[in-house]
């Protein structure tokens, strides 16, 4: 499958933002899909993530409460809605899609599938 992810932008602190990862390809109903995000110098990290059917999601503590993340699979598209946004939101946000039954949903290396990133920066 592969996927595009867009919606990156600049943004005031305390600003929203929504990402869409459209998916071709394959069938995106089939993939778990992470959305994971890396800050210059830092390895990636897991943002959130939305099982195959969208019946349960995932957040990281540091953006539980501020970032929502949808599917709708008769449109092959994931959202990444992000509210509340703060200067350490800043980086490269990615979509991935695999399945979490061949490891963590935490970990890249779970994902086969991956968009390729759109920039998320929040001025202060």
């Amino acid at each position: 499958v592969q996927l595009q992810a867009s919606g990156g932008g600049l943004v005031q602190a305390g600003g929203s933002l929504r990402l869409s990862c459209v998916a071709s390809g394959r069938t995106f109903s089939r993939y778990d899909l992470g959305w994971f995000r890396q800050a210059p110098g830092k390895e990636r990290e897991f943002v959130g993530g939305i099982s195959a059917g969208g019946a349960s999601t995932y957040y990281a503590d540091s953006v539980k409460g501020r970032f929502t993340i949808s599917r709708d699979n008769a449109k092959d598209t994931a959202y990444l809605q992000m509210n509340s946004l703060k200067p350490e939101d800043t980086a490269v946000y990615f979509c991935a899609a695999g399945g979490w039954g061949s490891g963590s949903r935490y970990y890249p290396s779970t994902y086969t599938y991956w968009g390729q990133g759109t920039q998320v920066t929040v001025s202060s």
